[in-house]
């Protein structure tokens, strides 16, 4: 559903979205525009890449979701107007469908016992790279949320040419990082210099096998929950870490042109993980158990048994 109307099909690129939807094109022209903020830690739930969570507004432990470092990926929020149930997730094409109708799940089952309302779908990310990696990325994602039996307002799209600014003929996102107030449902654009805990096992799930998307929050016990997920070990480790980043970069990033700064200080550190730890179920999840962390009383993330 776009500006109350149903739609008969989803649209087959983001110019025919915007052609037919201008006040989209409006919201996306407003979000662009603002500087980003910068999150501290306080009350911060940071998402990487094919994560996601769920929360609600009276959740003592998190106020704000977020997730930045976002290039040709996308990032869904999708936000119950009856509830307040607010989920953020960040995307690269892994596991779309399944995922999606995951997300949509999980935010009627927090809902349940609330006031009816509609489900806000909010799109913001990706960018017209040389590649048309987002293109692709934004149309697959809407053809499956049409797919969807329930229907979702799309009330934010700032994707493809409404999130692109062109500096030295090149191609730029505009926005790269959002955050979510979860008491109040504002998005806007947001850096966030602390990424939660275990930035090295989250970010190796992305150089390995592990595709499907991680819901790393239970809001009702307050618990961040990682895992577990499991790698075969990757062979050729210490040549990585050889490599220039200027290698690693075009080798490994979707718009090597367009990457933010830390992106290869990220990979050697995710490498580094996967090397001194082959087999995660052996070092990592001891039993086959997720690693559990609560907020302690100065707002920290710290490990717990549960």
């Amino acid at each position: 559903m776009v500006g109350g109307l149903v739609l008969d099909e989803a649209p087959n690129n983001t110019r025919n979205l915007f052609h037919g939807a201008p006040h989209l094109k409006e919201a996306a022209l407003h979000i662009a525009s603002l500087p980003p903020k910068v999150v501290s830690s306080i009350g911060l739930l940071y998402l990487h890449q094919r994560e996601f969570a769920v929360t609600l507004p009276h959740d003592k432990n998190v106020s704000i979701i977020g997730t930045d470092d976002c290039v040709t990926c996308i990032i869904v929020v999708i936000r119950h107007t009856g509830s307040g149930a607010v989920c953020l997730a960040h995307l690269d094409g892994a596991d779309q469908e399944n995922g999606i109708s995951q997300l949509i799940s999980r935010v009627q089952e927090v809902s349940l016992g609330y006031p009816s309302g509609r489900l806000e779908l909010h799109l913001l990310g990706g960018f017209m790279d040389s590649r048309d990696y987002s293109e692709h990325l934004v149309i697959h994602l809407l053809h499956a949320f049409h797919k969807e039996p329930l229907e979702l307002d799309l009330v934010l799209a700032c994707v493809g040419e409404m999130n692109t600014s062109v500096r030295g003929n090149l191609a730029w996102p505009n926005v790269y990082g959002v955050g979510v107030n979860v008491k109040t449902g504002e998005i806007f654009q947001a850096t966030f210099p602390d990424k939660g805990p275990e930035l090295a096992l989250r970010s190796a799930r992305l150089l390995t096998s592990s595709t499907h998307l991680m819901d790393v929050y239970d809001c009702t016990l307050g618990l961040m929950r990682i895992g577990p997920f499991h790698y075969p070990p990757l062979r050729g480790i210490d040549l990585w870490l050889e490599q220039t980043d200027d290698f690693i970069i075009f080798q490994l990033s979707s718009a090597p042109d367009a990457e933010v700064p830390h992106f290869t200080s990220k990979v050697r550190t995710a490498l580094k993980y996967i090397g001194d730890n082959p087999f995660p179920a052996v070092t990592t999840f001891l039993e086959n158990r997720p690693k559990y962390y609560r907020r302690d009383e100065s707002n920290s993330w710290i490990l717990v048994r549960y």
